[in-house]
This record gives C-alpha cells, sequence and structure tokens, in this order.
C-alpha cells in the first residue's frame, strides 16, 4: 500500500510539473492584453491628471494584482471580493498606521502589513498585493502621504474598479476563460446569454 501511494503520488507531481511546462499561447495573448489594457488605463488616467493636480491613479500593487487577474484567473485570490476588498482594507489600515503611529518606519511598515494579512484573512478577501497597497501607504512619496484617506479612494478603489472592469470583459471572451468562478455568476451569465439568444431568434 504505502509503495502504491507513492507511485500515485508521483505520478500526480509529474501531471502537474507537466502542466506547468505547457505553453498555452492562447492563455498568454489573453493574460498580455487584459493587463495591457488595465494598466494601460490607469496610467493614461496618470498622464493625463498628474501635470494639474497632486491625484494619483498608478501605484506599484496594482502590477502584482494584474499578475492574478489576468494570469491566474481560477485562483481564490484573484477573485473580485479579494480583489477589491484586499485592496481597500489593507488601504484602510496602512493610512490609518501613517496617520496616528509614530513616523518610525520599521514599527509603520510592520504594523500596516501584518495587521493588513490578518484583517483580510478574516474577511475572506485574502489577496496578496493588498499588503503592497498598506506599505505604499506609510513608505510612499510625500504626496501619497498627504492625501490621507482619499488615498483609498483614489487611487486605490477607482484603479481597482477599472482592473476588475476590464477583467470581467477580456476573461470572458472565450469559451475556455471565465472569471469569476463563482458558480453562481456563470448561471446568471447563461441566463443572460440564453435571454439574447431567444430574442435574436424571434427577431
Amino acid at each position: 500500500m504505502p509503495i502504491q501511494k507513492l507511485k500515485r503520488g508521483y505520478r500526480k507531481t509529474k501531471y502537474v510539473l507537466y502542466k506547468e511546462t505547457l505553453v498555452d499561447f492562447k492563455e498568454n495573448f489573453w493574460a498580455f492584453l487584459g493587463s495591457f489594457v488595465g494598466i494601460g488605463i490607469i496610467a493614461y488616467l496618470q498622464s493625463k491628471t498628474l501635470p494639474h493636480s497632486d491625484v494619483v491613479y498608478l501605484i506599484g500593487s496594482f502590477g502584482a494584482s494584474c499578475v492574478l487577474i489576468y494570469g491566474v484567473i481560477q485562483s481564490p485570490l484573484a477573485q473580485p471580493r479579494n480583489l477589491v476588498g484586499g485592496h481597500v482594507i489593507s488601504a484602510i489600515v496602512g493610512v490609518t498606521i501613517a496617520t496616528f503611529v509614530p513616523d518610525i518606519m520599521w514599527l509603520t511598515a510592520s504594523l500596516s502589513v501584518s495587521i493588513s494579512i490578518v484583517l483580510m484573512q478574516l474577511t475572506k478577501t485574502l489577496h496578496p498585493p493588498g499588503g503592497a497597497t498598506a506599505l505604499i501607504a506609510v513608505t510612499g512619496s510625500t504626496e501619497i502621504k498627504n492625501m490621507g484617506y482619499w488615498y483609498v479612494i483614489t487611487p486605490v478603489l477607482s484603479g481597482v474598479l477599472i482592473l476588475l472592469i476590464v477583467a470581467l470583459i477580456f476573461n470572458n471572451m472565450t469559451s475556455n476563460r471565465y472569471y469569476p468562478s463563482h458558480d453562481k455568476y456563470h448561471k446568471f451569465r447563461k441566463r443572460i446569454h440564453n435571454a439574447l439568444k431567444k430574442n435574436d431568434s424571434t427577431l
């Protein structure tokens, strides 16, 4: 029995490694296109707004989110609840720490990240880039720190919503990709699709 289990485990490991080494050019294409459009929109807003105001749209943690929501779309950490909730909760934590805790780098940095992780775990919104969002709030430029809680609204919430809308469009453009991974969403999507088909056939 132990030998059979070892063999079975070996076969599973071999299969997983084989799948990981496969190159799916269609997946690569959609991951590239989604991330390009998502970050492109935010960067465009940044380039058009920044010369005339102190508004910031583009933060580093969005790049990490793109890896998840366009490249690993079935991951539990990439789902909309995690994307939005993880960033917003972490942003609130980061700004709060920056506001009320003395400006001691090692303390504010470690507190913002660790508290964000715990709150994301408790609210089931764990999203790894959220830790970076919290860290940016306490270690970012003076411009970001001066924003206070506006940092939560923009760039964080506004940017995340742009990334989400783009993900919902580009991750559902082929039959092989679907996002989010929740069954209820896809049942609802199928109903709309079938209703539209019926309308087209009656015309």
